[in-house]
Formats: structure tokens, sequence, C-alpha cells
């Protein structure tokens, strides 16, 4: 306790410089228990969205249907990209025992609608999704009973016979697990993990970098307290006192900090996840580790500081000659190459790994042990550098080669952070094309279906002028129902131009402009047919359209999900009867795959027409949420690793150039140009960063490639993001040049090198 006591009154008795590297400690760790507790309550508030959905989920009886029970009925639909869920209760006389669901005090009787905050608020922007809740808004969802704040949900009272044959007996709401979780098990654990990486990994090196500030002074002050005859222990003791102190401060201003930020997020939200702020709550666990953890954390980082002035005071004033770094580091990054390496060998192989078994465990403890490796190197890369070059004949070469020779550690704690940001940007991008794989069908472009017959003839024009919207066309069902066995098969009819045509398959032979001709993809086989009848709409009175199949044949390449008919019939628009319309036909709109533009097409065909149903083919409108929500997540990850990162280099190069003051005044002194010192800074931190982040560009993308080639998916090398990281690579070199350049000051202050 004497050894704490007299670390607090050296703390706060050493000067201003001191006071001001304790409140800088504070405050960079602060911002790292911040970013720290809003990586562990991430899956909390997954879960929480989770136990609402499983909360509310009617549980219905098997086989059950009688007037004793009450009858439920759930139905969803896409509205624009988000999912619009109506859950349609009829009352039994077993309505009183049924406890109602979580957010409403009672089932609604017939005629009654209970609706979320969010879609009362869409009721009144689009009056047309009425037709969707037939009765009278009763009152709203409460919280417990949404998975979100912007969740279209609504409980709808009907009657028994208006339900239909679907509708069966409700049990009671709630159960076990919910019905669609907002990331899936599988993906939250490898979420986790590279949420880890992106910021857990940053975090620590940031947290030492914090607990090493004015190393060498205070090594100094140490070795003066040891050679006063204070104890080795009790040395590490005494600077163990104040990084101790800045970490629990540090600590409960974090966790201030990410209350505050919990407050602002979970009122605004983040693309494509909303939350209640008792969602995001700091839990018990949370507090301590935060609390815990991170003042443990600077406790031993401050001991091993203080270790070489505790246990060789002399040392301190330079003369020794210093230690080379230690191999072990460079056997981390080889043995997590290796693994990596050995895993993207098997991609080039007819039969690649998988993760199961083994290599569930052996590919993330690759990809740990080449992300620590790449921290453990950095001092023997800066070390391997500097001997080499030290003997240059550049004198600003030389002099910054012979300073980091001195402190190779110095080149972790600067430049680490924004290395390992470039590394797992890289991890971040496996995960978005494994998903993108999984959810989605990897066609290049997205077909859209409507019913025409829930569309005006305005809003036809609306949709099919979507600035996304490649191509469209109308396909008519025949009068009779090809899926039927029995009775004359007949076939539907696209109605397109032979421009549109191409616009809409990947190829096609064989279309004559104006004529009827067959439609067959060679992939699916012919069904013999003489005639096809189609019902259409004329001046309000139907009428019988009969077209005849002509042996002219057009061949075409379909994509993987597509509305096109085969074998059908190509029927030019020309061939309709004028101001007819068929009474029973799809609207078909095309555009591009990437997530970006269905959302979007999605969104405005959902303000266009917000009544009608849109069947977007071979596409998962949950998926598309999740893909979006693991989106937020990891680009979320990557800004906290950004702002890690770039702190923790910004606190490291101000902090060596107030370090090395005496020395770039004594390089003054002797007549060094400030042009001279500014490029030596500059080398220091610009050299060991470059050659980090091309080994990180290098490690990233191989540790990627291991994860897609044990993922299952179709795409092993995916080069889609390297220009970007290269970029970013670029964006980093020049902060750290700018950021290195102000730090040698023009004026020249003598007393420092008699303080020294």
């Amino acid at each position: 306790m004497s050894e704490f006591l007299l670390g607090l009154r050296l703390l706060f008795g050493s000067g201003r410089g001191t006071r001001v590297r304790f409140w800088l400690m504070t405050l960079g760790g602060s911002l790292g228990v911040c970013a720290l507790a809003l990586v562990l309550t991430i899956p909390s508030i997954l879960g929480a969205h989770d136990g609402r959905a499983a909360d509310r989920d009617p549980q219905v009886y098997a086989g059950q249907k009688s007037g004793q029970h009450t009858l439920v009925l759930e139905r969803s639909d896409p509205h624009g990209s988000k999912p619009f869920s109506r859950v349609f209760v009829a009352r039994g006389k077993d309505g009183a025992a049924v406890q109602p669901p979580p957010g409403i005090d009672e089932l609604p009787a017939p005629g009654e609608v209970f609706v979320s905050p969010a879609l009362r608020d869409q009721l009144r922007d689009e009056p047309g999704l009425k037709g969707l809740l037939p009765g009278k808004e009763k009152g709203l969802i409460g919280p417990s009973g949404l998975t979100d704040p912007n969740e279209l949900y609504a409980y709808v009272g009907t009657t028994r016979d208006q339900l239909g044959d679907d509708a069966r007996a409700l049990k009671s709401f709630g159960s076990a697990h919910p019905p669609t979780t907002a990331v899936e098990k599988s993906t939250l654990d490898i979420l986790r993990f590279t949420l880890a990486v992106l910021v857990l990994l940053p975090l620590g090196v940031f947290l030492s970098v914090c607990a090493k500030l004015s190393a060498a002074s205070r090594n100094r002050r140490l070795a003066a307290l040891r050679l006063l005859g204070l104890s080795a222990k009790g040395t590490q003791r005494v600077n163990a006192a104040e990084t101790v102190v800045a970490a629990f401060l540090g600590a409960l201003l974090g966790l201030a900090e990410f209350w505050l930020l919990n407050q602002i997020m979970a009122r605004t939200g983040l693309p494509g996840l909303k939350w209640y702020p008792a969602d995001g709550a700091l839990s018990a666990s949370t507090i301590a580790i935060c609390l815990i953890g991170c003042t443990a954390l600077s406790w031993f980082v401050g001991r091993a500081s203080a270790r070489a002035a505790a246990t060789n005071p002399l040392s301190t004033r330079r003369t020794a000659a210093p230690r080379a770094p230690r191999v072990w580091g460079g056997l981390l990054l080889v043995t997590g190459l290796g693994i990596v390496i050995g895993y993207c060998a098997t991609g080039l192989t007819d039969n690649p790994a998988q993760s199961s078994g083994i290599n569930s465990l052996l590919v993330p403890g690759g990809v740990l042990l080449t992300g620590l490796g790449l921290v453990m190197v950095m001092p023997l890369l800066s070390y391997g550098i500097a001997t080499r070059l030290a003997r240059s004949g550049n004198l600003a070469l030389s002099l910054a080669m012979r300073r980091n020779e001195v402190e190779p550690g110095s080149a972790m704690r600067v430049v680490t952070g924004l290395v390992l940001l470039v590394f797992s940007a890289s991890l971040a991008q496996g995960v978005l094309v494994e998903e993108q794989q999984i959810t989605r069908s990897d066609s290049p472009v997205q077909e859209y279906g409507l019913r025409l017959s829930q569309l005006s003839e305005e809003q036809q024009g609306k949709l099919r002028d979507i600035p996304a919207v490649r191509a469209d066309a109308i396909v008519m069902d025949p009068r009779s129902d090809p899926s039927k066995e029995g009775g004359d098969w007949q076939a539907p009819a696209l109605v397109a131009t032979c421009a549109q045509l191409a616009r809409l398959t990947e190829h096609a032979a064989g279309c004559e402009e104006g004529k009827v001709l067959r439609l067959q993809d060679p992939n699916v086989a012919e069904s013999p047919v003489k005639t096809s009848t189609y019902t259409m709409e004329q001046d309000g009175k139907r009428t019988s359209m009969k077209v005849r199949v002509p042996e002219a044949t057009v061949l075409f390449d379909g994509y993987d999900v597509t509305n096109l008919p085969s074998p059908g019939l190509l029927v030019p628009p020309s061939e309709l009867p004028a101001h007819a319309l068929p009474a029973a036909a799809t609207l078909v709109l095309m555009s591009g795959s990437d997530p970006g533009t269905v959302r979007d097409v999605l969104d405005r065909i959902g303000a266009i027409a917000p009544t009608a149903d849109v069947d977007p083919a071979g596409i998962n409108i949950d998926g598309l949420q999740q893909i979006t929500v693991i989106e937020t997540l990891l680009a979320l990850g990557m800004v906290m690793g950004l702002v890690i990162g770039v702190a923790a280099f910004l606190v490291s190069v101000t902090d060596r150039a107030v370090e090395r003051r005496p020395q770039v005044t004594a390089l003054s002194l002797i007549g060094a140009r400030a042009r001279t010192l500014r490029l030596v800074q500059c080398t220091q931190v610009v050299l060991p960063l470059a050659v980090g982040l091309l080994l990180a560009l290098v490690a990233g993308k191989l540790a990627e490639s291991a994860y897609l080639v044990t993922g299952g998916g179709e795409i092993f090398w995916d080069g889609a993001g390297v220009p970007l990281l290269v970029a970013a690579m670029a964006g980093v070199l020049v902060l750290a040049v700018a950021g290195t350049l102000p730090l040698v000051g023009r004026r020249i202050d003598p007393e420092l090198i008699r303080r020294d």
C-alpha cells in the first residue's frame, strides 16, 4: 500500500507534464472501454430482439380446428425491403382462457386492429395499406411485443369464416425459440469472432499504448527510486499505481460514454438495425469485464513496462546495448500463415476443406494466430529493417533507423493498430461475401413479380420508370391451370418484344419481331400444345383470346430464378386487342442483384404500390434484412477499429515526439536542419508502417480465402476488396506523414538537454 500511495504522490506532484499524461491515459482508456462495452453489448441487443420474437410466437394445436378454439393465421409480405407481418385472430369460446400476446392487453375482436407505432406512422403516409388491415385501430402494440421500434406488425381481429382453411387452433403465445432470428446462430458466432478481430485486438494494443505513455521519462524516475533503495517489486508497484488509477477512472468514464452513446444510437438507429435503450443497457458481466479486466490489464502492463528500470536502473541512460527482439512473435505469424495457407491450398483441389470437425477450430485459430503474429512481429521487422538501413550513407535515413534500432518496440505501439485494421478489413469482406452466397442466388439480375390485377395503369407506368429497373414485361396466365394434371395443357405467354426478351435473358436465339413464337429453355422438357386461351378485360367486359402455337421457336437461356415461362409463348404487344389487358397476369421487373439495388427497388415498389404483393424471385426478405444487419455491425466494427487505430497512432506519435525532444534539441544545436529532422520523424514511422500494411494485406487476403474455402460457397478467391484496401493503405500512409511532420518544433530549448 505504501508503494501505491507513493505512486499517487509522484503522479500529482511531478509537474504539469505528468498530470497531462495521466489525463491523456484516462481519456484514451475511456475510448477503449466504450468500444469494448459496445462489442460486448451487441449480442444482448440481438438476443433481446429474438427473445421478444419468441414470446409472441403463436403455438397451435396439431390438427384441431373446432368452434371451441380461437383461430390464428399469420401473414408476412414484403413492404419495400422490410417484412410487413399480420396476425389474424378469430376468437372462439376459449378466447378468455387464451392469454394475449405481449404488447397488448386483450385479443382483438372482429373489426379491431392493434398496430405497431411504426405501422401507424406508415399508414398516415400510405393510406392504401389500410386495405390489408380490415378494421378500426383499437390501440398500439407495446415495446414488449415488438422486436424493434421500426417493425411493421399488426394483430387483426376477424371472424372464423373469413380466415379460410389455412387458419389453425390457437393454444397460446410464446415459445422457447424465435421463429426467425435477427442473425442466425452460426453467423452470430462468426460475427462475434470477426468483431473481436476488428475491435478487441486493436483495443488491446491501444490500452497498452495508453499504459506506456512517456515510458522513457517514467523509467528515469523509477530508476532514481530504485537507486535510492526501493526494491524492484516496489518500484514496479509504484509505476503500476499510476496506470491502475488512470485505467479505473478511464473505465468509469468509458461506461458513462457508452451509456450516452446507447441512448443516442437507440433513438436514431443504424441502417437495418434499431433497438430500445433497455436492450443496450450495461449488464453486470459487461461492467465487471470493463472495470476489472481493463484495470488488471493496465496493472500487468505497468509492471512489465517498469521491469527494465527496476532490475537494471543504469540502462535507462541508454548506455547499454539494445537487445534484439525475440523471434517468438515471428513464430506466431509463421504458424498462423501456415494454417491459413494450408486451407487455401485445399481450394485448388477437387475436395476443398469444410468447416466441420477440427476445421471449425483450426481456421479461427489460424486467423487469430495470424493477427497476433502481426502484432508481435512488428518489433522484429522494425529492428531487422533498421539494422540493414542504418549503415546507408543518407543522414536522415541513418538517424531514423538508429532510433528504431534502439527502440524497436515503439513501432508496435505506433503502427500496429492501423496494421490490424487492414488485416481485419479483409476478414470482414470475407464474411460479407460468404453471407451473400448463403442468403441469395449468385445471379447477376433480380426479378420482381407483381400481380397486374393489383396495379392501376398509373402505378404500372411508375413501376416501369424506377431508375434501377433494366427491363419489364408481362407474363399472361392461360385460362386453364398448367400445373393441374388432366385436360389440355395450355402455355403461359410472355408479352414482350425481342428487345425486351434480350434484356430479360442471358441469351436468346431465333426471335422474329412481330410474330408469335414458341418460348423454350433447352434445359426444360417440351410440352405439346396447339392453342392457348387467355382471358382479357376490355371496356369492363371479359373476352377470350385464343393464340395458335406456331412451330417457330425462340431458344433462350434464363437466369437461375426467373418468372419467364418455359415452355411458353412469346406474344408481341401488337397481338393484344386494342385497349385490352390480361385478366390474370404478372408484371415482371428486372434490376441488378447487388443488395443495395434490391433494397432500393423494393422500397420504391412499396412506395408506389403499397398494397400489392411482391414476389422477389429467389430472394428471402428475412435474409435481406439479415445481410443489412450484418453489414451494419461489420461497418460499426470497422468504424470502431478505425477510431481506435487512429487514436493509438496519434497518441503514440505525439508521445514519441514529446519524449524525443531532448534528442531533437541536441541534433538542432549541432546543426541539423528542421527539414532533416522532419524527414527523420516521418521515416521512423512511415517505413515500418508501409511494411506492416503490405504484410497485413497479404495475410488478410489469405485469411479471407481460408474462411471462404471452408465456408462451402462457390467463391474462394475474392479480389473485389483489394482496390479499396490499397486505397485505404495509401490514405493511412498519408495520414502517417501528416501526423509526424508537425511534431518537430521550431523553438529550441537547451534546458531540455540539461534536464535529460
